[in-house]
């Protein structure tokens, strides 16, 4: 099946290895946490983070792998889909290990994420920079990767006061996925498998770094506004005072019935933030013609069709724009299930994966991406990670 190669075992010597381990699996095979093992080769690792296939028997993974590494942070999520090797993946696991050489690392659970003591949280994350800050001071490189339940409904409260917290530290994430299922997701750490959760990994380094976030689509002059909507639900009831579904598709000039996951991904709609579009992309249409989204919507929104340049041209020039000073040794990428759906749409699975495999990209699709304050949709979200600039890391600008 196609996806099914894996990385080879690690055997060079610790000065030659990469600054960043991968291994892939498939999610069935019953020798999955060994078999990551051998591929990733010897540590010492910071923190392993693992990317599961809905597919796999994750409780299992997870207890199989929480003392695999040592003293390695292992943390886990399903995906709408995995990036791995050959770019886009399925039914795999791919596992991301990061070598105690070049990381130190600080992993912190939020549980319950409708009860968060946002006081706690920043505090605990204030303590963690500045403990990372102290252990290598000569390291001036940090980010910060947030894992988070993508059925939650609480990205946005969650990466409002996590950015607030964090302060200079740039962070990116994405949302765990099930699938084309919206069933449940899962996450864990170190062998706690958990829901309605999240796990923050602030990341100090000795390799300059860029948090980078790229969509492809472009706004058009086409507007409507959300006049009935429940917004803790992220459930649009009307727009422009008719049923929601309806009124789509009239703009659309299409069929209410024939509104699927595959017209959501052709024709998303944005809204505006300052100088800037944002995606706000349907999940679902519910038989009452309510739509269903994938982030924070309101009454009173202004919604704006918009229409995508070519996928695969846009993505090879975002990641090669990235590489204009430097190439980077590893890029870590969030990846929206609605790009996915997009390429399989166009027939372009091929032709994006080609583009992420020749990027070094690894990671997963989401059903949603975090970049600094913001939760988003429809992006491919990450970080780059570079070789040494020879006067130690510095962050890579914007």
């Amino acid at each position: 099946m196609e996806g099914s190669r894996e990385f080879p075992e690690a055997e060079r010597s610790e000065t030659d290895q990469e600054v960043i381990a991968v291994a892939q699996v498939r999610c069935d095979d019953p020798d999955s946490a060994d078999q990551i093992a051998k591929q990733l080769g010897p540590g010492p690792f910071e923190l392993v983070c693992l990317f599961v296939s809905p597919e796999a028997d994750f409780t299992a993974l997870v207890a199989a792998t929480a003392h695999l590494f040592g003293d390695a942070d292992v943390l886990a999520c399903t995906t709408a889909g995995e990036i791995g090797r050959a770019g886009y993946e399925e039914e795999q696991i791919i596992a991301v290990a990061f070598r105690k050489k070049h990381f130190k690392i600080h992993t912190y659970a939020i549980e319950d994420l409708d009860n968060i003591n946002e006081q706690s949280v920043s505090g605990s994350l204030i303590e963690a920079r500045l403990a990372l800050a102290h252990k290598t001071p000569d390291w001036t490189s940090d980010f910060a990767f947030l894992l988070v339940d993508g059925l939650s409904l609480r990205e946005e409260q969650l990466t409002a006061f996590l950015s607030a917290g964090l302060g200079p530290t740039p962070l990116f994430g994405g949302s765990s996925g099930d699938g084309t299922r919206f069933g449940q997701t899962w996450l864990a750490r170190n062998g706690k498998v958990m829901q309605n959760a999240a796990i923050v990994a602030v990341v100090h380094c000795d390799r300059p770094v860029r948090v980078f976030s790229l969509d492809h689509l472009v706004p058009t002059e086409k507007r409507m506004v959300v006049t009935s909507a429940s917004p803790e639900e992220r459930v649009v009831h009307e727009i422009n005072a008719e049923p929601a579904a309806l009124e789509y598709a009239r703009l659309l000039g299409l069929d209410p019935n024939q509104l699927d996951q595959f017209t959501f991904a052709e024709h998303p709609v944005v809204v505006r933030l300052g100088d800037i579009h944002h995606v706000r992309a349907i999940q679902q249409v519910r038989e009452n013609h309510d739509l269903v989204f994938f982030s924070a919507i309101n009454e009173g929104m202004v919604l704006t069709l918009a229409t995508h340049d070519d996928i695969v041209a846009h993505l090879d020039h975002g990641l090669s724009d990235l590489a204009k000073q430097d190439k980077p040794e590893f890029i870590l990428g969030c990846d929206c299930i609605l790009r996915r759906i997009e390429a399989g749409r166009l027939q372009k699975t091929r032709a994006v994966s080609d583009v992420l495999s020749a990027h070094n990209v690894v990671g997963f699709s989401t059903y949603g991406e975090q970049i600094g304050g913001l939760h988003v949709n429809q992006t491919l979200t990450g970080v780059a990670i570079y070789p040494p600039t020879g006067n130690e890391a510095t962050r890579v600008p914007d």
